[in-house]
């Protein structure tokens, strides 16, 4: 994923732009790829502690567990029309929170630690500082898909010759579109189990196929367009496999993808540019054929 983000990912391309020199960017990928093991140490430290703390306060545990039981009992209730009122809702929460695993509330614990244990101006200043991360992280995003609504599709394909106010004008409406698009994508990940396991798959996905087109016109000149294509393709079956096949009946169990989701990306990536190198030895340009025979 780090392959990804520093070598295609179009808002890192971004800020690499902003260096002076290529000696500048390349020395900010060492530094941010040195600082990746530290800050995600600091994390783990983070995620470490505050299994530590709930585990020595039983009673916070329980009440994280009856939030999420609550929270999955109002899906089901919103449907049957079951409310807190009812008999029998607080023996269903207690059941649902008995029955749930540890994994299933773990996105739930940091939120209920500000919420429940920082004081008021310090749980304040926590969630600006996320809130600011956040919009550090989607403001990139938004400004890079919207150069690329501009660049890559409207003035290669519609109008190649947009003055400035037009590209503006395509700048401002690629933005808010993209904006919605992924404020909806939020909300229908409401809901998730785990928001990140969704977003790292997800990111396997997508980011395969594009990292592996990428290094293998890195690593062969040889392989032409014929030989990526080829990568390519072999290489998204690969991916939609993985992806699609565990647990879906129509796939018999012998078929099924047995490795982990997390895997998606490399063994993607790396069918992509393994295929795309033995069908450069076969797509020969003409010349280079002719040449040799």
């Amino acid at each position: 994923m780090n392959l990804n983000n520093f070598g295609i990912d179009q808002s890192f391309v971004q800020r690499y732009h902003t260096a002076r020199s290529d000696r500048e960017a390349a020395g900010s990928v060492w530094l941010s790829a040195l600082m990746y093991l530290p800050i995600s140490a600091v994390f783990f430290f983070i995620g470490t502690a505050l299994f530590a703390y709930y585990q020595t306060h039983p009673e916070m545990l329980d009440a994280v567990r009856r939030d999420k039981a609550a929270e999955v009992l109002a899906s089901v209730a919103e449907a049957e029309s079951v409310g807190p009122e009812d008999p029998g809702y607080e023996e269903a929460i207690a059941t649902g929170a008995g029955e749930l695993e540890p994994a299933d509330i773990g996105d739930k614990v940091l939120p209920h630690f500000i919420v429940q244990r920082l004081y008021p101006g310090l749980s304040g200043l926590l969630v600006a500082a996320i809130f600011a991360a956040a919009m550090s992280s989607i403001d990139t995003s938004l400004n890079s898909s919207a150069t690329i609504i501009l660049s890559d599709i409207y003035r290669r394909y519609f109008r190649p010759a947009a003055g400035e106010r037009e590209s503006m004008g395509v700048l401002y409406a690629g933005t808010l579109a993209t904006g919605a698009l992924g404020t909806a994508f939020a909300v229908a990940m409401i809901g998730q189990k785990s928001v990140l396991d969704a977003w790292w798959k997800l990111s396997g996905i997508f980011a395969g196929g594009m990292l592996g087109l990428f290094l293998l016109g890195m690593i062969s000149r040889r392989a032409r367009n014929p030989a990526a294509v080829t990568g390519v393709l072999v290489g998204l079956l690969v991916i939609l496999w993985m992806t699609f096949s565990p647990g879906w009946a129509p796939v018999p169990a012998s078929c099924q993808s047995p490795f982990h989701q997390f895997l998606i990306p490399v063994f993607g990536t790396a069918t992509i540019i393994l295929v795309g190198l033995l069908a450069g030895l076969i797509f020969k340009p003409a010349g280079r054929a002719t040449h040799e025979a």
